[in-house]
């Protein structure tokens, strides 16, 4: 991979522990799946992962998303979403006929919403551990765990249940904050998925049977990385850097299926997804004039979206219309984007829930 490919994992995913930031599997205990329960649609809905599913458990010290102005959409203040509204969960569970998860951060004042299932979710996080001093995937799933040995899930909840797992790619960044080399990336990559494969297995050891995985969207168009070329068009070469982990992950999820004799895993792929929609500049009859303009801005050098300087004063602006955006910031769809990534999915969506 050339030296200005690595440079992009190294600033975009850089940004993503600053600013905060699916292939579906399914599983089954058994070789045969139970025809009374195939085709039934899932009763609650667990998520894992970082800032593209969170949807409030990161601290608020350490996240913008509890800033102004995240949350101007839904629910009309700060949600701990990297949004002004709702994320690709919230979509998600509603596709479900479900209440959106709670942040596991929550559990104790959201008692009565357990029967929907838990996020446990945290921005900035990856497989492996990151700049961000919160659980990363392993971590979220031994909490997980706990649950299940509390008697908090039963293993009839874990079999009628959706998992979704969210990969954006935080532990890049963290490899080459911390030293990691150009040269020596393919080969991180490939322990990365390694122990994501051992995360999957290990969700459908507990009992899962129906798991979605997301895969890398495309870098190249993230406007941290278009800003350069004032929003008009995407770097395709950075967006290249992608190629090699959503590979790994396609044949892990391959090689997946053929061991459990069925089709328990599938990828979310966001990677098609975010560029048919930037490509086109819409998703159905939702339009996206500028879609690679971020709504919201710092408006100078050093700021971003959500800062205040010494006096408390706004250092960024606010798009007229956050509908009519894509980019929420650098890094996040608007949750009009997310709901036009859900809607380019959904299809793919309810192959997974009906089987």
């Amino acid at each position: 991979m050339k030296l200005s490919v690595y440079f992009c994992f190294f600033s975009f995913f850089l940004s993503l522990l600053i600013s905060g930031h699916l292939g579906i599997v399914e599983a089954s205990g058994h070789r045969r799946r139970d025809k009374k329960k195939a085709g039934l649609k899932p009763t609650a809905l667990f998520v894992f992962g970082d800032s593209y599913a969170d949807t409030g458990n990161l601290p608020k010290a350490v996240a913008p998303s509890w800033k102004q102005p995240y949350g101007i959409t839904f629910p009309g203040k700060p949600s701990g979403r990297f949004t002004d509204g709702r994320v690709f969960t919230d979509f998600l569970a509603k596709l479900l006929g479900l209440k959106s998860p709670i942040p596991y951060k929550w559990i104790k004042y959201a008692m009565h919403r357990l029967q929907y299932g838990m996020n446990f979710a945290y921005g900035g996080t990856g497989v492996f551990d990151t700049l961000i001093l919160a659980p990363n995937l392993t971590t979220q799933i031994d909490i997980f765990e706990k649950l299940i040995k509390d008697s908090v899930y039963t293993n009839k909840d874990l079999e009628s249940s959706l998992f979704l797992v969210s990969v954006s790619g935080n532990d890049y960044s963290h490899y080459l904050a911390k030293g990691g080399t150009f040269p020596g990336l393919p080969a991180f990559t490939g322990r990365l998925m390694n122990q994501l494969v051992a995360d999957l297995k290990r969700i459908r050891g507990l009992g899962a049977k129906r798991i979605a995985v997301t895969n890398l969207g495309p870098l190249g168009c993230i406007p941290q990385n278009t800003a350069k070329f004032s929003f008009k068009h995407c770097n395709d070469s950075e967006s290249l850097a992608c190629n090699y982990h959503n590979s790994l992950l396609h044949k892990a999820v391959v090689k997946l299926n053929k061991q459990t004799k069925a089709s328990s895993y599938v990828v979310l792929d966001m990677f098609t997804s975010f560029s048919d929609i930037l490509q086109k500049k819409q998703a159905g009859s939702r339009k996206f004039s500028s879609p690679l303009k971020p709504c919201c801005v710092g408006v100078k050098s050093g700021f971003i979206c959500g800062d205040v300087d010494e006096k408390g004063v706004a250092m960024y602006k606010v798009c007229r219309d956050p509908t009519s955006a894509f980019f929420w910031d650098i890094i996040h769809p608007t949750q009009a984007g997310w709901n036009a990534v859900y809607t380019s999915l959904r299809s793919t969506l309810e192959h997974i829930i009906s089987h």
